[in-house]
This record gives C-alpha cells, sequence and structure tokens, in this order.
C-alpha cells in the first residue's frame, strides 16, 4: 500500500527518502563533532539544517510539476538558491566579535557546509555530499594540528582557559609567565557557562603571543593553585 502509494507521485519515490536520509546521515556525522566539541551549534542543529535543505532542494525539483503547463515556466533552482541566502542568517547568528577576536566563524562555516551536504544529498549527487563529509572530517582532525604547527604571528589571538584557586596569587603568576614567555594579555573575562564553584575561579584570557599558545599552557599548569588549563584557537575558543 506505501509502495504503490510512494511510487504513484512524482518526486515521492523510494529514491527521494533515500536522499533525505543520507542527507540525515550525513548530517548528523557533522553535527556529532560539533557536538563533541561542546559548539553552540551541535548535533541537533546540523541535523536540522541538512535534512531540511534536502528537503528544500527536493521542493525546487518536483513540487512544482503539477502547475506546469504551456503557460507556465519555472527555475527548478530559485527555490534551492535560497538556501544559500537562509544559511546565511543563521550564520550571522553564530559569530560575533569581541575586540579584536572573531568567535564561531567555523561553526558558521560548518553550518554552511552541512546545508550543502543537504543540498546535494536532495539533488541525488550522494557521491558529492559523501565526498564534502569527508573532507569536513579531514580538515577537522587532519589538518587542525597541521595549522597547529605552523608559525604564529605575534598578533594573532589565542584563548587560555583557566580555572585555578583564589586567594593564592595565582593570576599574578599566570601575568607573569605569560609575560616571561612573549605573550601580552589583552582581555580577562570570566566563564560564565562553568559550574558556580566557590573554591575555584574560571577565566578565559585573550593573549598574544609569538610562539605556540600550547607551551604556555603546559608551564601555567605547573603554577602552584591553577586546576586546570587548556589553550584554543580565537575562533574556536567560544562556539
Amino acid at each position: 500500500m506505501v509502495a504503490a502509494y510512494l511510487g504513484g507521485l512524482p518526486g515521492q519515490g523510494w529514491t527521494q527518502v533515500g536522499e533525505l536520509a543520507l542527507a540525515f546521515v550525513l548530517s548528523a556525522a557533522i553535527g556529532v563533532e560539533r557536538e563533541i566539541r561542546q559548539k553552540s551549534a551541535g548535533l541537533r542543529t546540523h541535523i536540522l539544517v541538512g535534512f531540511a535543505a534536502a528537503l528544500i532542494m527536493l521542493v525546487s525539483k518536483f513540487g512544482f510539476q503539477d502547475v506546469l503547463g504551456h503557460n507556465v515556466n519555472l527555475d527548478p533552482s530559485r527555490v534551492a538558491a535560497q538556501i544559500v541566502s537562509g544559511i546565511g542568517f543563521i550564520g550571522a547568528g553564530l559569530i560575533f566579535i569581541r575586540r579584536d577576536a572573531v568567535r564561531g566563524l567555523t561553526t558558521a562555516a560548518t553550518i554552511w557546509l552541512t546545508a550543502a551536504v543537504g543540498m546535494a544529498s536532495g539533488a541525488g549527487l550522494w557521491l558529492l555530499a559523501i565526498i564534502v563529509t569527508i573532507g569536513h572530517f579531514i580538515a577537522v582532525f587532519v589538518l587542525a594540528p597541521v595549522s597547529d604547527m605552523l608559525p604564529r604571528s605575534k598578533y594573532a589571538p589565542s584563548r587560555v582557559h583557566l580555572s585555578y584557586l583564589p586567594g593564592r596569587g595565582v593570576l599574578r603568576r599566570v601575568l607573569e609567565v605569560c609575560s616571561g614567555q612573549g605573550f601580552t594579555m589583552s582581555e580577562v573575562s570570566v566563564d560564565q557557562r562553568a559550574e558556580k564553584d566557590p573554591s575555584a575561579v574560571t577565566l578565559w584570557l585573550s593573549v598574544h603571543g609569538p610562539g605556540p599558545v600550547a607551551e604556555l599552557t603546559a608551564t601555567l599548569t605547573e603554577i602552584d593553585g591553577v586546576l586546570a588549563v587548556s589553550g584554543h584557537d580565537a575562533d574556536s575558543a567560544i562556539p
């Protein structure tokens, strides 16, 4: 019954169901990576973006066949083209600038990529959708360590997440270590997302320096009173 119903309507066959399923799976794979990294746009957001993009692509291809005629000519790409514009609003909501540092740029680009994967899935270009998804994971897991090894400009900001015990002069010692390694601090902000623990202080530090931030964080962990410290690139420190 269901098979006959699906097969009897243009654009609503098992092929289109498979294309939607592919968009769901690939978008979920990208979303899992973002969710593990605790970004603001995680699993559910990426699934919804990719899944919806695939559906809009199918609507653009098959949704107007009942009105086509001798006096009606439609461009099937016009509806699909609006996906790119719509995703721009979502991406803009994920990006914000604090002083000279940009936040959320990588997450916004991933949302854009997920929409493209959904569009390719809906268009039946399953091989391209899979290749782009694989390319995403290569960029995140393979190229990220490579970029960390490249020489950094002393003007490039990095973010340090620091948790320490108050009342021991830890922050003063942190500033001394940063200065000793050639880093300058441009911003200090309390991490509002950290759990409320009266026995510890959790901060985000924006630092600029010529060396790798990993060496700085390794030195900071040796300071008495420091509970935890980690370094991040400027565009990934805060989702």
